[in-house]
This record gives C-alpha cells, structure tokens and sequence, in this order.
C-alpha cells in the first residue's frame, strides 16, 4: 500500500476513536447522573469500545483488491481484518451484556440484606443468565470465525446435517458437564439456592459466595473457600438456613446435677437475654429436655436471633454466662458421679469376697480351746461380735503370760513369767 493508502486508513481510525472519545465523555459528564447505565458502560466498554472503533476504521478503509499493488496480499489481509472484526465487536457485545447486569446488580446489592429474599433470588439469576449469555456469545463469535475459513464451512454443512447424530455424541461425552449446567439452572430458578445464603454443608456453616453453571463457592465461617459441584446441592439434601427468612434460634444445652434450682436459673437466663443486644425479641425459653445416664440433668436455653451470626454469638455469651452463674452460686449443682456404699451381713459378706482380710484375721480352734497353739502378737483381730482381742490374751482367762508379775503383784523372783503353784 502506498502512502495515501496508509493515511486514509490512519483517518478513519481517528474519527472512529475521536466518536467514541465524545460518546465516553457525554456518558462521564453529562448522562451518568441522569442515567444509571452510563456508569457501568463506561467502566466496562472503554477498552473493548476503543478496540472496536479501531478495527472498524480500518475495515472501512481497506482498499480494494484493485488498489493494491501485490494483489496476492489481499485475501490473507481481508481474513484477517474479519477475523479481528469478530473479535471485536464479540469483546464489545460482552462487556456490555456486564454493564447492563452490573445496573441490575448494583440496585440489587443496595438492599441484599440476609432477610431480603427476593433480592437475592432475583441477583442470583441475574449472575446465572449472565454466564449463560456469554457462554453463548462466546460460542457464537468461535463459531463465526471458524465459518471464515473456506474447509470449515463444508464442513459445517456436512455438521449440519448431521445434527441429530452429534447432539447424541455430544451429549453423551458431555453428560457430567451438562448436567452441572442444568442442576445450576434448576437451583437458580427454583429458589433453592441463592447468593449470600447461609448453608450447612458436612457439618460445617457457609455462605453461598458464588454460584456459577458448574460450582457452588462456599465461604467459611474462618473465611475459607469451598468448591462444591452444583450437581450435588441439586441431587443431597442440605440446610439452608436464610430459606425463608434470616431470623434464627440459638440454643445452649447444659449437664448438671439434680440438686439444681431448675427456677433460678430460668430467671438468669430470662435476665441475661433479655438484656443481650443481640437478642431479636421474639422468644427465650429454659427446659429440662432429658435426663442422660449417670443421672445428670440436661438443659436446654433457647434465645431467637436476627441473623446466624447474632445467633452464634449469643449463644457462646449465654453460655460462658451460665458456666460462672452456677459455678459461682450453685456448685453444688455441677454434674457430678454418686457411688452407693450398702452394707451386708457376715455371711453375705464372706461369700461375695473370701480371700478379704475379714476372714483371714478369724482366730482358728486351735487357739480358742485351752493348751493350743498361741496367737502371734501384734494387732488382735476382730472376733465374731466384732470385738478387737488384744495380743496375746485369751479372752477373761487369767493374767497375761510373760508379764513377769505374781498373783500379789509382785515381781517373779525367777522370772519364768508363771505362777509359782505350778
């Protein structure tokens, strides 16, 4: 191309940007105060806007076949100027399908409270058709750039009358995908799930982050992120607990004993919540709900809250309260193990343990009739009427042998501790 070639070209991309310049600045200065749209068209379109400008310039500019010095350039130059063409506008036709449901989006999110439920169904099938769309721009424009080559669009018609044979490949090969993509629909327009809904997945609470054709992105009460496939909120129960509403019960369960002035602690708790600044107002409530094994009470207090946080909060406020209320004036009341001491007869006593000291320490036969064998001193053992003997005695029968006394109480003389008649 010459140079009045390449001038008429750089021309036409002037203008094409200096209008979109104005347009950019009418939507900045004058029409976003009194347009909502202009706003999010200007943050999303100005690059793809300026891009587009561009490549339409040149394309109205292109010189002709004819004006071309090595004519044999032409065909590659004009493939590729719509090929560009396609890109471009299919980059505009997005981001302003994004700036269209960013407004939505925006008015939505002014009043996306946990109890506003349509506000949250209505942006969460907003964010769903969104990607919808542009899944299909985006097929559409590959489709498009594809059909620029001259061995595709044979092929194309041979496609297309194959249609029904390949709907059943694809559908096949595709079936997990697929099947995400129609449980995310199902979930969207169903109102089972929304953005910002507080679900308990495998014992564990969230909110609903994101919700896309094929994942769920679950953020964690410590603010992790959980990835879930769609298919799995359509096809297992959970709870969603902002199904209906935001408001929730908290509840604390308690273990004490029975001794346990079940009244006095209503009053403390009906004091503490009712006072608590996270208390909604609705209800509050303490019962006795079971006696567990062991013999200990179970209690349980109950407190209604605006939202799941509040709830959880009050909850452990009403709890720590309770553990220092009772430990402080009722300790008595704290769980504790009884164990039952029940006394039994000699007989009862001797059978159930026969190897105890009770009948080991028994004096024998030998020892109770005269002339037989001496207990060993030291501590006596317990007799029948549960008597202690002492060491060395033989009940109420004379003195004891080997004090070294007489009769008279005078030493012995001899001192073979007996008595002299014998």
């Amino acid at each position: 191309m010459d140079l009045a070639q390449w001038i008429t070209i750089g021309v036409a991309v002037a203008i094409s940007v200096l209008l979109v310049t104005v347009v950019h600045w009418l939507l900045t200065h004058k029409l976003r105060r009194v347009w909502s749209l202009a706003g999010p068209l200007v943050e999303r379109c100005r690059g793809s806007a300026y891009a587009a400008a561009a490549v339409i310039g040149i394309n109205v500019a292109l010189p002709n076949r004819g004006e071309l010095a090595d004519r044999s350039v032409f065909p590659l130059l004009q493939h590729g100027m719509s090929i560009l063409l396609i890109g471009a506008l299919t980059w505009l036709a997005l981001t302003a399908a994004y700036a269209v449901t960013d407004t939505v989006l925006l008015k939505l999110a002014e009043r996306n409270a946990d109890d506003d439920r349509r506000s949250r169904r209505l942006q969460t099938q907003v964010r769903l058709l969104r990607r919808v769309v542009a899944t299909i721009i985006g097929f559409l424009a590959v489709a498009a750039i594809l059909f620029t080559f001259p061995a595709v669009q044979g092929l194309g018609a041979g496609l297309l009358a194959s249609a029904g044979l390949l709907s059943v490949v694809a559908g096949v090969a595709a079936q997990s995908t697929l099947g995400n993509i129609f449980a995310g629909l199902q979930l969207a327009f169903s109102d089972a799930l929304r953005i910002n809904d507080i679900v308990v997945f495998q014992g564990e609470w969230g909110r609903v982050e994101e919700l896309s054709l094929t994942n769920v992105t679950l953020r964690m009460w410590d603010e992790r992120r959980l990835v879930v496939p769609v298919s799995y909120f359509a096809t297992s129960p959970f709870e969603n607990w902002t199904k209906q509403g935001a408001s929730i019960t908290g509840w604390v369960m308690l273990q004490v004993d029975w001794s346990v002035p079940i009244e006095k602690i209503r009053e403390e708790v009906g004091s503490f919540v009712t006072e608590h600044p996270l208390w909604d107002g609705r209800r509050w409530s303490l019962q006795a709900t079971d006696i567990l094994d062991g013999g200990v009470v179970q209690l349980r207090a109950v407190a209604t809250t605006a939202d799941a946080d509040a709830r959880w909060d009050l909850a452990c406020d009403l709890r720590e309260h309770l553990i220092g209320f009772i430990s402080t004036n009722y300790p008595e009341a704290l769980p504790r193990g009884r164990t039952e001491f029940i006394a039994a007869g000699e007989d009862d006593y001797a059978t159930a343990f026969p190897q105890s000291a009770f009948r080991r320490g028994r004096p024998s036969a030998a020892t109770d009739e005269p002339g037989g064998a001496e207990a060993p001193r030291g501590a006596g053992s317990p007799g029948p009427d549960g008597s202690v003997g002492v060491a060395g005695s033989r009940g109420t029968e004379g003195g004891s042998r080997g004090s070294g006394t007489d009769d008279d109480g005078r030493g012995d003389d001899d001192g073979d501790g007996g008595n002299d008649g014998e």
